[in-house]
C-alpha cells in the first residue's frame, strides 16, 4: 500500500475560502477509482508553522497512485490548487 499526504498553505486562509478549497479537494473522491482511502481535513491548531489543509490518500499500489496522478479529475484539481496555494508539501511512503 502507498500513502500520499499533501499539505496546503493557502493564499487566503479565511474560513470560507478554506471550505471552498476543501470542497474542491474532496470532490475527487468518487471520481477517481484508485483510492483505497481518501480524506481531507482543515488544521484546527492554527499555529504559525501549521498548514491550512491536509489530504491523505491510500492506494493499493504504486501503479494506482500513478493512475491517480494522471487522472483528468486530479489534473483539474492541481491547476486550481496551484493558483490557490502559497505552499504545498507532500510525502509518499509505503504503508
Amino acid at each position: 500500500m502507498l500513502t500520499h499526504i499533501v499539505l496546503f498553505k493557502l493564499k487566503d486562509p479565511a474560513p470560507e475560502n478554506m471550505e471552498k478549497v476543501r470542497g474542491v479537494l474532496a470532490g475527487m473522491e468518487g471520481r477517481i477509482p484508485d483510492f483505497h482511502h481518501f480524506e481531507v481535513g482543515a488544521d484546527i491548531i492554527r499555529s504559525k508553522r501549521s498548514y491550512d489543509l491536509a489530504l491523505v490518500a491510500k492506494f493499493d499500489s504504486l501503479e494506482g497512485f500513478r493512475a491517480y496522478q494522471a487522472h483528468p479529475a486530479h489534473q483539474e484539481v492541481v491547476r486550481y490548487i496551484l493558483a490557490a496555494s502559497d505552499s504545498i508539501v507532500a510525502v509518499d511512503y509505503e504503508s
